[in-house]
């Protein structure tokens, strides 16, 4: 493969990035053909030494929207990200999709706890004006000390939340390391 192959079709895998991004890290590339060809080797030997170029993007492109997602953690973000970490490989799709499906599971179900018991009272407001007759303050203290565990609740899961989007951030930058490891190996 000539050099500009290897950097069209490198270009052409990093489409993700914006043009400042993807012409300063082509520029980096286009060093490793320089500095190759002042040692004597050929364009061939240099890109089959520098490796594919699609693995190259995706590579890049998955350290790209976990670096983005550090900055700015919205669901747009770790989507991305994990799309991005998931075509790194098949492999991923089992490894970095189900992990995340089942966090998002058991955010969302404790959320939801959350607030069904923030909103007990309410509930047994709401029975008393449609059964006026069945009224008991049993109910509604114990309505009252579900309402003040869904708040504790709500609270710890506002930090259990910011937690476990850390965690799954830092179970993606270890997925990209394994997996550039294994590249390394191939």
């Amino acid at each position: 493969m000539t050099k500009d192959e290897f950097l069209n079709k490198l270009n052409e895998a990093l489409r993700g990035l914006s043009l400042n991004e993807r012409r300063d890290i082509l520029q980096d590339y286009e060093e490793h053909f320089v500095i190759g060809l002042e040692e004597g080797k050929t364009e061939a030997e240099i890109a089959e030494r520098l490796g594919s170029p699609s693995s190259i993007g995706k590579d890049l492109l998955a350290s790209y929207h976990i670096d983005r997602v550090e900055q700015s953690v919205t669901a747009g973000n770790i989507i991305r990200a994990i799309w991005a970490v998931i075509g790194l490989s098949f492999f991923n799709l089992i490894i970095v999709l189900g992990p995340f499906v089942a966090l998002v599971g058991v955010i969302c179900g404790l959320w939801v706890a959350s607030l069904g018991f923030t909103l007990a009272p309410l509930l047994v407001i709401f029975d008393f004006l449609v059964h006026p007759g069945t009224f008991e303050f049993f109910h509604l203290f114990v309505s009252i000390a579900l309402c003040g565990l869904g708040i504790l609740l709500g609270i710890s899961m506002f930090f259990v939340t910011k937690v476990l989007n850390k965690g799954f951030i830092r179970y993606l930058k270890f997925n990209v390391s394994l997996v550039r490891g294994g590249l390394k190996h191939e």
